[in-house]
């Protein structure tokens, strides 16, 4: 499905974020990572809240039919594994994240036009997710 608007990138990024803060809160119960994983968590669901904050703060109709948007959703599709052992976990989420932190900056880039705040709050949150990556692969 190709999404066009602000609001269906922003349902996309909710979806997402969701899916993986579940999946980290799931890896959190075992293991001497539960720290990191838990705020990872935590972490996705402030993103989703911080993107959101952007948007509400400077959409209107006229912008929102403006079709800011080219990104289709089966470029951002991925499964997470039900039970796998702790450091095959982490390897599968290191390419989620980088598959996230991708949407993200197409996202930021596709958006600056139209509606820069958001582009900006993207774009942070791409910033963010390079660190965590960085972060995953040391544990």
């Amino acid at each position: 499905m190709l999404l066009h608007t602000a609001s269906e990138v922003i349902s996309l990024l909710r979806l997402r974020e969701n899916e993986t803060a579940e999946y980290y809160e799931k890896l959190a119960v075992n293991g001497n990572t539960k720290d990191d994983l838990l705020a990872f968590a935590k972490d996705n669901r402030r993103f989703v809240l911080q993107v959101q904050q952007a948007y509400n703060n400077v959409i209107s109709d006229a912008l929102e039919g403006g079709f800011a948007f080219n990104i289709e959703t089966t470029d951002y599709e991925f499964v997470l594994p039900s039970s796998i052992s702790d450091a095959d976990a982490i390897v599968k989420m290191v390419a989620v994240e980088e598959q996230l932190e991708r949407l993200y900056t197409t996202a930021s880039l596709q958006a600056r036009a139209l509606i820069p705040d958001v582009a900006r709050a993207m774009a942070v949150i791409a910033r963010k997710r390079t660190a965590r990556i960085e972060k995953l692969n040391t544990l």
